[in-house]
Order: structure tokens, then sequence, then C-alpha cells
């Protein structure tokens, strides 16, 4: 999936609200052409800033920002090309995850007027709204098709007419969403004469339904389109549509439609050609190709296979959860990430696939694509050679002969991530490690000094850094061989001579790495107190299969193996930990959430004799009853290892169950469906396990809905966790 782990961290920042790419973040960064300064919505204004000067100035007043008196509050906002006219993304609401659709405002410089967007249509139906490039007309999804509008005559047009929620123009069903972050469903051509777009047909796809037994006196039952495991996908297919006929042209895009996946697709610069990521069912081999918008005619040029999976852009890097694609050298090279050689890797490819060079050489794995600044003849990426817990900046010449260059400062070793400038001469700069809190600042590069004499980090380090910090990092090796990272809060006061109880957080699957090196990264926001302070010792290691940067061994050992390897190797490295004679064998508890919670489910069901009190919450209880995407992405097909499938679920092994067991699942999950709750108490009740359960009626995955859930939430995860795991050294 994008992640099980992601919808546990939605549920920590659940009141952020993610936008589409034109209505992105009101604080997402936005750089002048030239690199120099940034635009910023704050204060109810759009201010620009000269970096070098730090002087501000108001591009839009907070009056400039009013509609009929009342002032607009942007959700997100983009520019066209010169400038002179705003799109402001307002209104939203949810649509699955994320707040994609609302109504959309346009600003026009020139006469200082308003005038909404799709007015006719139903008020917050719009989506992923974007101006043409030549910024004459702006196009917007509502309702599963795709409109464009004439901005000098308000004329409005239906480029696509069939739409529904089964057949889905322009954005995606859940499945797509949730694996490969594809939400923006449309582009627009450079030229604004055509469009191309995604259709998504999903009448093969089986409804899941969710009951709905609160909202009124009968039940009622929400379907969700859902591509179980072993289900085959949905057919999707690439268009063209011009905008003058609304005539579509398809991709002849080869292969059965309902055999493979199409997640990422874009116009090749200064063309009337598109490039696509094709991936078969499996996800093993990916093909690319060049596709005329003019005849459909789709030639091959980009082939990759792997053993395990591929894994695509957007799945580690979240900067092209929008799409996007990386040219260069006049449009004739493109950048790729490959794992041929075991590592992650940028290449230089050629437009027509036959020539490519590696960009970034090393055993190390390229973590995040920060910046290309061609004219300065650089490739900016993030990367961790020596500590995988950690992140840094680096950069190389684009020539294909250079050794990479660490730009990030060896005396700030932690966690950095970086917005560079077009030019590459300026960063926006952020820094935390396990004693140093969240840090901003602005930089010039390559020297990594604070602009205006301002080092805010390398003063916080040498000033305040918390030296006191409870929280260790390790690395423990297990019988088996395997070494893996972790991290330790250790009892306040801590008396070598007692025994203290030991919590393990646990997530252990490819979607989730738990053990970086951030600030509040070991606290736990279920427990209501101070853990350490109570006298807990608090854990969480990193398996093999979880994406930390050490290669593609690690990361793809996993394949056909989750809930085997990763249990293993948690239950390992907790048996080394344990033999330390201040830890409490008889008090050890494990709690995650959702693929954490099926490792906890999995570790108290497989490991009855290590681990005594478990929280598992919005788990995967039996590996069959979740989406084709994810599941057979990581395990294969079920109609060809169902076997692997079986011995991966903690269903298989729940008549274990020693210890005292709490599970947590909303009703109303859209993503791990309380199917998962039932099959599992069903095979607890065959077997007389006695356990603790806790349905929250119509609450999702992220259990973020209903008044007092999330204090009620934590209140019964604390109770549960004193009871049966008491605090304190003995």
């Amino acid at each position: 999936m994008t992640s099980y782990l992601k919808h546990f961290l939605f549920t920590l920042c659940c009141f952020l609200l993610i936008f589409p790419v034109v209505a992105q973040r009101v604080s997402d960064l936005r750089w002048s052409a030239d690199g120099n300064s940034t635009i910023a919505y704050k204060n109810n204004q759009l201010i620009q800033t000269d970096l070098a000067t730090g002087k501000e100035t108001i591009m839009m007043s907070a009056d400039q920002f009013k509609i009929e008196g009342k002032a607009v509050k942007p959700s997100g906002y983009a520019f066209n090309a010169d400038q002179s006219k705003l799109l402001v993304f307002t209104n939203t609401a949810r649509v699955w995850r994320y707040n994609t659709r609302g109504d959309y405002w346009l600003y026009t410089k020139s006469n200082s007027q308003w005038k909404q967007v799709g007015k006719n249509r139903p008020a917050q139906t719009l989506m992923f709204a974007k101006l043409s490039p030549d910024g004459n007309k702006v196009a917007y999804v509502s309702q599963q098709n795709i409109y464009v509008e004439d901005l000098a005559t308000g004329a409005e047009t239906a480029l696509t007419t069939n739409g529904n929620r089964r057949l889905i123009n322009g954005t995606f069903d859940w499945v797509y969403e949730e694996e490969f972050s594809c939400r923006d469903g449309f582009r627009w051509s450079p030229d604004s004469k055509s469009i191309a777009y995604w259709q998504v047909d999903a009448a093969g796809t089986r409804d899941y339904y969710m009951i709905n037994n609160t909202d009124s006196i009968y039940s009622r039952p929400i379907p969700v389109e859902y591509p179980k495991v072993g289900e085959s996908p949905s057919a999707v297919k690439i268009g063209v549509v011009n905008i003058e006929t609304a005539q579509t042209r398809w991709m002849e895009i080869p292969g059965d439609q309902r055999q493979h996946y199409i997640p990422r697709m874009e116009w090749v610069p200064g063309s009337s050609d598109l490039i696509v990521q094709q991936l078969n069912r499996k996800q093993n081999e990916s093909e690319l190709y060049i596709c005329s918008a003019i005849n459909g005619n789709a030639q091959p040029i980009y082939t990759e296979k792997e053993e395990a999976w591929i894994d695509i852009l957007p799945s580690w890097d979240d900067d092209y959860n929008y799409g996007g694609w990386d040219w260069f050298a006049g449009n004739t090279s493109f950048l790729w990430a490959s794992e041929k050689d075991g590592w992650r890797h940028l290449y230089k490819v050629s437009r027509d696939g036959k020539k490519e060079s590696l960009l970034t050489p090393g055993n190390y794995d390229v973590m995040d694509i920060v910046r290309i600044d061609e004219k300065g003849g650089f490739l900016y990426f993030a990367a961790s050679p020596e500590k995988a817990t950690q992140k840094y900046l680096y950069r190389v010449k684009m020539d294909g002969k250079s050794k990479p260059e660490k730009l990030s400062p060896a005396s700030q070793q932690g966690t950095h991530d970086y917005q560079v400038s077009p030019n590459g001469k300026f960063a926006f700069h952020k820094f935390s490690n396990h004693k140093t809190p969240n840090l901003e600042e602005w930089i010039s590069l390559p020297d990594h000094k604070g602009l205006r004499g301002q080092n805010l980090v390398e003063n916080a380090i040498s000033k305040s850094s918390r030296e006191d910090s409870p929280v260790e990092y390790f690395t423990v090796k297990t019988e088996d061989g395997i070494e893996m990272d972790g991290w330790m809060v250790k009892p306040l006061n801590f008396d070598p001579a007692k025994k203290y109880p030991v919590v393990f957080y646990v997530y252990s699957e490819p979607a989730g790495q738990t053990v970086t090196d951030q600030y509040g990264n070991a606290s736990n926001f279920l427990y209501r107190g101070d853990m350490s302070q109570d006298g807990y010792f608090y854990i969480s290691m990193d398996n093999r299969g979880t994406p930390a940067p050490k290669g593609k061994d690690w990361r793809k050992s996993i394949y056909r193996k989750i809930g085997i390897i990763n249990i293993r190797d948690q239950a390992m490295a907790a048996k080394e930990i344990l033999k330390k004679p201040y830890m409490d064998t008889s008090r050890v508890a494990v709690w995650g959430w959702s693929g954490g919670g099926s490792a906890t489910l999995n570790l108290m069901f497989q490991y009855p004799d290590i681990y005594k009190t478990g929280i598992a919450i919005a788990a995967v209880a039996n590996q069959l009853t979740y989406d084709n995407i994810y599941q057979e992405r990581y395990m294969g097909i079920p109609q060809e290892n169902r076997e692997d499938f079986v011995k991966g679920s903690p269903i298989t092994y729940a008549k274990n169950l020693k210890g005292n067991l709490l599970y947590i699942h909303g009703t109303g999950d859209d993503n791990v469906h309380y199917q998962n709750a039932e099959m599992l108490i069903n095979e607890l009740v065959k077997y007389n396990k006695q356990f603790q359960v806790m349905p929250y009626p119509n609450r999702s995955h992220g259990l973020s809905e209903g008044q007092g859930t999330f204090n009620h939430l934590q209140t019964l995860y604390t109770n549960f966790l004193r009871l049966h795991c008491p605090p304190g050294g003995k």
C-alpha cells in the first residue's frame, strides 16, 4: 500500500491536508523563476522574499484576498507562467484519505477580479484544477468526468461524459490512490491543445461493503470498489482528448489491461508524445513506452525486471506523489532510478532508452531526489552511506564520471531535509536528531551557511542539544546473524539492580521504517504519561524487509515472507535484548498499528513465550483480505503460492495465544477491513482464547473520526498496558 504506516502517521497529524498539484498546501515552498526568491502565503497575503537580502514584497494583499468582502482562505494555490493569474483551492472535502475535492476561484491581476471556476458544477466537487500552459483555459475533474473552461468566455465543455463510480476519468479508484499514490489523473499538453488522462474501468472490481449501524435506525451499506488479493486489477488505459473536438484517442499500449498497471504518465516536454510506465501484475517487470498522442502508437524503450518487485518512484520519494518526470539535456534524456546493481541509484537514460549512464556510483541507496540543477551541472540527492538511521544532502556532477560530494556538515549528525532552489544557490533546510528538536533555516549552497549570518542549526547543536536525552540508538545481532538497528528509551533514574518492563513498538513491513534519528521518533503518542518516568524500557527495531537504505537484498529478502522473516527477526532481536539482567522477561509487551498491528498479532501468536502482552490496532489478521496491489507486490499471487499467505497470516497461529491481547479496529475501515477483526475473533473463540476487543463504529483506518475517539483510545491503550505490563523497577 502507499502504506499501512502512512495511515498510522496520518493519525498523528490528521489535521494536515494533502492537496493536488495545483492546490498544493499553503505552506508549500514556491520559487521564483530565477531561484533567488520565494513566494509564500502568510497573514492572508502572498509575500515574495529575496533570499540574499531578506527583503519582502507583497504580491497580493489581504484586501485582494477577499470575495464580496469575505476573506478567501486558500488551502492551496498556483500561478500561471507569468503570474498574471492565480488559481485558489478552497472549501475542501475529503476523498478517501486526503482533501482533494472542493471549490476553485481564479484571480486575474489585470482587473483585480475573482471568478469561480466550474460554477455550474455541484459545490465541493472539483478536483485537480489546472491552468493550461498558455494560461487561457482551466481544466478539472468533477464527478469522474473531465471539464475544460475558457477563461475569456466562461464556456464550459465536458471532455468526457461517461464517468461514474465504476468508470473513472481523470482520477483513480481506491487501490490506485492507496498503493501507487495516484490521485491527479490528467495532464495538459505542452501546446495547451489536448489533455492526456487515465481512465479506470472498475466494472469488474467487486464491492466490499462496510455497514453503518449508527447514523439511522436502519443500517446502511457503504460500497467500496476494492480488489482483494487474487482478484484481477481494474482495467486502466491512457487517452488523449482534443480540447476543440472533445474526441479521445487511446494509446495502443500492449498487454491485457486487467493484468497490468499504469502508475506513471507524463508528457515529453515540447512534444506531442507521452512517456508511460507499465507494470505487470506481479510488479516485477517494468516497461517504459513513448506514446504518440497523434496516432496512439506505443513504442517500448526501456525494460527492467526483478526477482521480487520494482518500486515506482512515488513509493520512496513523496515529491512525485502528484506526478512529475525529470528531463534534461534539451529533453533528450531523463532521470531514472533502479536497483539493478543492488543499490537504489539514479541513471541518465536517453529518450530512446538505448543509452544510460550511472550518476550516483557507490555502495549506498539514494533516499530522495532533491534537485536537478542542469545549468550548474549538478544533481542533488539524499543518502546516508554510513548510518541507515540518518539522512544527508549530496550532490554529484551530471557527467556520470564523478564521485558524490557530501554537503551536509559533519557536525550535524541526524536527519536532514532540503528544498533546493532551481539555481542550486539556496535551500530551505530542516534538521533534527534524537537530541535536537526540529529546526528550520535558510542556507546558501554549497557552503551550507545560514543566510544573513543565521546559522540556526549549527548554533542549536552546539548550545542547546539535549545531552541528557533518554533515547539511545543501538545495533543488535540475532542468532541468525542478522544485525538490526534500534532505538531504546531507558527508564528515568534507571537502576541496573532492578528489573523493568519492556515495551516493543513494531511496524516491520516494506512500507515503513521506524528507526530513524529524528526528534520525537521514540515517543509513544498513545501512552498517557511519560513511559521513561513511569519506569518502562521502550524499544523499536527495523528488521529485514523494512525500507531502510541498506541495499536491495535487505529490503527485498521479505518477498513472499511477510509474517515469517520479519516476525522471526523481531523475535530473535528481542530475545537478545531481553538477556540483559535488568529487563523483566515476565513483563514484555508489544504494540503496533496496521502492518504493525499484524506484526503484534504474529509475535504474540508465534512467540508467546517472549511476548506476554500485545495491543494490535487495525491489523491485517488474514493476508487474503487485503488489496491486490500491495499483497501481490510483496507476496505474489495467491493462486500460485497461497501457502505463503497462510503461513504469514496471524490468524493461522491464533490458537497459540497465551498472553494478554487487546485488539482494536474501526468498523468503517476502508483500508484494512473490519472483517479481519471478526475472522480473528472467530478463531480465538474457537480455541477458547480470552482477549479484549474494541470496535470503533464507523471509524476509518486512522481512527480519527468521532467526538472523544482519540481520548478514549489513549485511555484504553494506557490502562491495558499498565494493568497487564505494570510499570516500574522491581
